[in-house]
């Protein structure tokens, strides 16, 4: 099928970038969130970002206006119904997904792909709460979504090859590279990514080393472009805290255990970069470590 329009839900970081990089690829995006100030934020961020770009002679002027004239919000989730592709970027939590999903199968064409930005959660799972799970998959974007190249592609046991060609399509279009993953407890990156980061969480735990020596024998040791406690709080420390949990029940392997230090900094509410604290402080004009 011939993708045009795409609906976007949740205008928090993954969803603004994905909309960010489907406007600039000449896809029509409606963006949806529960809160116009946040769909309101979202807007001026992809402006900003897209005004480094032009600064930095990525895109045109041109460019940037066209790509923004094509973006547009609502606070309505039902307003997604005539999109071609949907992608769901809301919080990483199952019951969450679930109840967006069924909100908009009575809105949605025949014809309409569904698919989630999730990080970890089965996407098999997912699409049996829907009335077309041969139409749905996981559309996994990192982090930040204009920079990164790399999309995974997760089938679910019921997606047929025609959603799939259609999605690989998109990914092509974008100017990024898709990697096909299995639908198995956090896919590929993360299935790898978290537990490096979950077992730094457990190293500065058990006072084998400081977060500062941790991060930066990471990146000169391994170079690493960021510590792995650094990039916890980039991703957020409640994003890393539900994928390890993902990965713990769905393997059932005690090497998942999230660390209980990780359990606490969440339990506080210090989740990372967008709550000003996690395993760094980032209220003053540089960040300082919390322990």
């Amino acid at each position: 099928m011939d993708i045009k329009t795409v609906g976007i839900v949740g205008a928090g970081q993954m969803g603004n970038g994905i909309a960010h990089v489907m406007a600039l690829a000449g896809y029509d995006v409606t963006m949806t969130d529960i809160s116009d100030d946040a769909l309101k934020a979202a807007i001026a961020l992809i402006d900003s970002n897209m005004e480094r770009q032009v600064s930095r002679d990525k895109i045109t002027a041109e460019t940037k206006a066209d790509a923004m004239a094509r973006i547009t919000t609502t606070v309505k989730l039902t307003d997604l119904g005539p999109s071609d592709l949907i992608i769901e970027a809301a919080t990483e939590r199952e019951t969450v997904k679930q109840a967006i999903f069924e909100d908009l199968l009575p809105h949605l064409k025949p014809h309409t792909i569904l698919t989630s930005n999730t990080s970890s959660i089965s996407i098999t799972r997912l699409a049996s709460r829907t009335d077309r799970p041969e139409k749905f998959m996981g559309f996994h974007f990192m982090n930040p979504v204009p920079v990164m190249q790399l999309v995974e592609l997760i089938r679910g046991i019921a997606t047929d090859a025609e959603t799939y060609d259609a999605c690989k399509q998109v990914v092509d279009k974008l100017g990024k590279t898709a990697a096909s993953a299995e639908d198995f407890p956090a896919f590929i990156v993360n299935r790898i990514l978290m537990p490096m980061i979950n077992e730094a969480v457990y190293t500065l735990y058990e006072g084998v080393g400081s977060v500062q020596s941790i991060d930066s024998s990471m990146k000169l040791g391994a170079n690493h472009p960021m510590g792995p406690l650094e990039l916890a709080d980039f991703i957020g420390l409640d994003t890393c805290l539900a994928i390890m949990n993902v990965l713990h029940d769905g393997l059932a392997d005690t090497k998942y255990r999230p660390c209980p230090l990780l359990t606490k900094y969440v339990e506080a509410g210090w989740l990372g970069r967008k709550t000003e604290r996690g395993f760094y402080d980032y209220r003053g004009e540089t960040p300082v470590p919390t322990r």
